[in-house]
């Protein structure tokens, strides 16, 4: 996907810690503990304890935590060593001891009688754990140490063709299958050759699964998977008919835009374009099959209408930088080889926090402040030279009080801007909750914290970006709109299957429905039944196809991402609407008014005080998460979808060659 926030390393209590990913320290916060030193505060509840007084005890242990725990998790992303690792798991290792411990007293109290705010506190200390961590010492040390070596294995993986000179790491295997030039064969051999990199993790994850399932049933769950589907202020098994529900709104929508897709393969590759029906997983332009985008070439509408060529903007924009950048140095010829490679790095830099400060225009257009200068002394914008990092974009609260960074490797293109409006999503959320207590301070659940930017990137409409100097005014028809809905859709449309069965697989694996022997079948069965996604070739057990996702060895819950695909345009239709916007949805863009900017910023001042339904009912009027929204802006997309797909076999059954179901009829409205 463009970019996720990560949790930190381990995802801990995100109830304790509000971490999405981040941070910075702030002269208003407590200190941080001098290095070597343990945090003045202690699991052993005094006697007599009241339930007030537990909750304000672990507020503060937040407070005081977090900076050592950010900082530890910041350094093993952008610092990637055996010594980094290693602080960063004895980091956490201090947190989840401390963590256990709450949880246990958290359990002990009666929330009749109680305050709202002292019972809610409670609630999501009890199941906002997305790290369950056995209370044994010896376990929850080799817990730590785990996680922290899956996150350093997938941040220094690399494709190795011919020993160390032939190596390619994700960001140069991504532009393989990207690039339309690619074969057949370079593309199948790049998606091939980046899942090797999680073979290792396999015997880890496994550890994990056992480790973290304990630490549940310690806590009083079944396994992770009901951890996980706790948190959302709903019986676990609500939520998941939930989630069953949404997917039901819109999975009408992305059958046809699979069908149409596959068809289009299939033009171009012939039989090896589909596989009994499904796409084959090495040929949509992403190593995930998430993102559609790379498939613009041959998936365009109508050749050339209401194109936006917004990287050739950017690119113009960072070469002028450079230009300049060097006629002030006298000119290339009289830089060394080295001046010149930190000339272009300067450049890239220059480049990337203007792109930055463009999508900062955004919020603050709607009336939210500033971001804090240490934002862009502290965070990490280009990728080093000097060491490994861990490229993939997050956001990161590094303190209580509004110390926030942004963690990642901007080039000068059009999926990069729109992941930093995505990801300074993030950050504004964490600003507009920072004032709440720590236990508060997180999204109403975490679809909203994912949906935050990505409503922002609705509204950079083709006006939007005309109105910023990034394309001229675009020409009207009804071919651009189609043109502009498809290139939605190959982003939004495409991943609303994929947000759904990672966690569909992690589930079995926590309740064991799927047992470490069937890992990667099971993988690829639930990429069948979702996305009408197959390999080109047999992926048996010797592989770990999973652990090549990020969020997977980094235990990042995945659902979040499939549920902010609908909350961002149920959030997009409200502001619109408070805006003033009359017309078709697609086109409502929401910048510098400042009714919808005081409405999305009073939602995300509520964080996590509330049940997600009483935030939501706020912003939208309702209490129910609602795909009709989709359907609403992609409407025009999916009659024109309908249309071109007369006559063929949508749908599609895994294993065999019949398609599911036919194609429907065209869609009301």
């Amino acid at each position: 996907m463009k970019s996720q926030r990560a949790l930190l390393a381990l995802a801990i209590s995100a109830s304790l810690l509000a971490l999405a990913a981040c941070n910075k320290t702030d002269t208003a916060a407590p200190a941080a503990p001098a290095a070597g030193t343990a945090p003045a505060t202690s699991a052993a509840a005094p006697a007599g304890e009241t339930a007030d007084q537990f909750v304000a005890r672990v507020n503060k242990t937040a407070v005081e935590m977090t900076p050592e725990l950010t900082s530890a998790a910041w350094l093993g992303a952008t610092y990637i060593n055996s010594d980094s690792q290693r602080l960063e798991a004895l980091a956490n290792e201090r947190y989840l001891t401390l963590n256990n411990a709450f949880v246990e007293q958290a359990k002990s109290y009666d929330v009749t009688g109680l305050n709202a705010d002292t019972a809610r506190a409670l609630h999501l200390l009890k199941v906002s754990a997305s790290l369950p961590a056995p209370r044994d010492p010896a376990k929850l040390k080799e817990l730590t140490e785990i996680v922290s070596r899956m996150g350093g294995t997938y941040g220094a993986g690399k494709w190795c063709q011919d020993g160390d000179k032939g190596c390619k790491d994700i960001g140069q295997v991504s532009e393989i299958l990207a690039n339309p030039a690619s074969s057949y064969d370079d593309l199948k051999a790049a998606w091939e050759g980046w899942h090797t990199i999680s073979v290792p993790m396999r015997k880890d994850y496994q550890r994990f699964v056992e480790l973290t399932n304990e630490g549940a049933r310690e806590m009083g769950f079944a396994n992770t998977g009901d951890v996980w589907r706790a948190g959302y202020d709903m019986p676990a098994a609500d939520f998941q008919a939930e989630a069953d529900r949404l997917w039901g709104q819109v999975q009408p929508l992305y059958e046809q835009l699979q069908c149409y897709t596959r068809e289009k393969l299939v033009a171009k590759y012939g039989e090896q374009g589909s596989v009994d029906g499904m796409i084959p997983a090495h040929l949509t332009g992403n190593l995930w099959q998430q993102d559609w985008g790379n498939l613009w070439p041959i998936l365009q509408p109508y050749d050339g209408v209401g194109s936006l060529d917004v990287t050739g903007a950017l690119e113009k924009q960072r070469d002028a930088i450079l230009s300049e950048l060097v006629s002030d140095a006298g000119g290339m010829g009289k830089l060394t080889a080295a001046e010149q490679v930190e000339i272009e790095r300067k450049a890239d830099y220059q480049m990337a926090t203007r792109m930055t400060k463009l999508a900062e225009s955004f919020y603050t257009g709607l009336g939210m402040p500033a971001l804090p200068e240490t934002f862009y002394t502290d965070s990490m914008l280009v990728q080093p030279r000097d060491r490994e990092v861990v490229c993939h974009a997050s956001a990161w609260p590094m303190n209580t009080s509004g110390d926030v960074r942004m963690k990642m490797c901007i080039k000068p293109n059009e999926e990069e801007l729109t992941t930093i409006y995505h990801e300074l999503g993030h950050i504004y959320y964490y600003l507009a909750y920072k004032d709440k207590p720590p236990m508060f301070q997180n999204g109403a659940h975490d679809g909203f914290h994912e949906a935050i930017g990505d409503t922002i990137v609705l509204s950079m409409t083709p006006d939007y970006l005309a109105s910023i100097g990034l394309v001229d005014k675009p020409a009207v028809s009804d071919e651009a709109v189609i043109n502009s809905q498809m290139r939605m859709a190959l982003a939004k449309v495409a991943f609303l299957p994929f947000g759904l069965m990672i966690d569909r697989w992690r589930w079995g694996v926590f309740d064991g429905s799927i047992a470490p022997e069937n890992y990667n079948a099971a993988w690829w069965e639930l990429k069948a039944k979702y996305q009408g996604v197959a390999p080109s070739g047999a992926r048996g057990e010797e592989f770990f196809d999973a652990g090549a996702k990020y969020h997977v060895p980094g235990n990042t819950p995945y659902t979040r991402y499939f549920l902010s695909h609908i909350l961002q345009f149920q959030f997009y239709k409200s502001l619109c609407d408070a805006s003033g916007h009359t017309g078709p949805l697609y086109t409502c863009n929401f910048a510098n008014n400042p009714e919808a900017g005081k409405r999305y910023w009073a939602m995300m001042q509520r964080g996590a005080s509330q049940p997600w339904q009483q935030t939501l009912k706020e912003l939208t009027g309702g209490e129910q998460m609602d795909g009709s929204a989709v359907l609403e802006y992609f409407a025009p997309l999916q009659t024109w979808l309908v249309e071109q797909n007369k006559g063929k076999s949508c749908g599609w059954t895994p294993g065999g060659n019949a398609p599911a179901t036919p194609a429907p009829a065209t869609p009301a409205g």
